[in-house]
């Protein structure tokens, strides 16, 4: 198949960019969208031209380098799904393709399609830890968890911090992410002796990274890969109300 590229090319985070056209030809339908962007590479440096700069790892769903706009969607069309595991087959032969990076004022672009995600991880430093014993590891059974508490605390900590969240919210929000990242040590027994400190902090973290405040528009869930529901939010704003009010209980 033949596609016609639109991509956003930068050359640092303080130069002026602009959407560049490239004609892809016989592209796999079984292609993923990063090999794609590989194929192109390849040729764009065959012609002594500047590859692509576009983030990427694990190119299996789990690390979430690879975010970045297609067609205006993050990730792309499909639901739960990441920019890697997007394949050709669901576009189709001749269509054209915008391509462009993460849009948050927290997210600056350091080249191309990559940008500087390091505002998740002061969010992380700010909270995301328990306080647990050094020594051998507890038996599995040791600490009892509920089985409700348990699935919410695993459905939120298959957040992959990839932040499609943050670049389809109207306002640059990060709150889905901290929601994620605060419910899934504060639906356990573990993470509880931070759980007032840890919202308040990764809260903070939150807003001195320059992320916009959260109006429940609800994109953020809809482009997640890993479908984190918006009900964290809520829990979230209720564990930062009581920790803030000091009425835990």
């Amino acid at each position: 198949m033949d596609i016609k590229l639109r991509v956003w090319r930068q050359a640092g985070p303080a130069d002026k960019g602009k959407m560049v056209t490239y004609q892809v030809k016989d592209i796999s339908p079984d292609a993923s969208f990063l090999e794609m962007l590989d194929v192109l590479n390849e040729r764009l440096i065959l012609e002594g031209q500047e590859p692509i700069a576009f983030d990427h790892d694990c190119r299996e769903g789990i690390c979430g380098m690879c975010g970045m706009m297609i067609n205006g969607v993050a990730h792309g069309p499909l639901k739960a799904t990441t920019t890697c595991q997007l394949h050709m087959r669901h576009f189709n032969d001749g269509d054209t393709i915008d391509v462009e990076p993460w849009r948050a004022a927290a997210f600056p672009v350091v080249r191309d399609l990559v940008v500087d995600r390091g505002a998740f991880d002061s969010i992380i430093q700010a909270g995301g830890y328990i306080t647990a014993p050094t020594g051998a590891a507890p038996d599995a059974h040791a600490t009892p968890v509920p089985k409700v508490d348990a699935d919410a605390a695993f459905e939120a900590a298959t957040c992959i911090g990839c932040g499609a969240c943050v670049a389809a919210c109207p306002n640059g929000s990060a709150m889905l992410f901290t929601a994620a990242k605060v419910g899934h040590l504060g639906l356990l027994p573990q993470g509880q002796p931070e759980r007032d400190t840890r919202v308040l902090s990764m809260i903070e973290a939150q807003d001195e990274a320059g992320f916009g405040g959260c109006t429940n528009a609800g994109e953020c869930t809809t482009v997640c890969p890993k479908g984190i529901p918006l009900t964290l939010i809520g829990r979230l704003n209720s564990d930062y109300r009581k920790a803030a009010t000091g009425r835990r209980g």
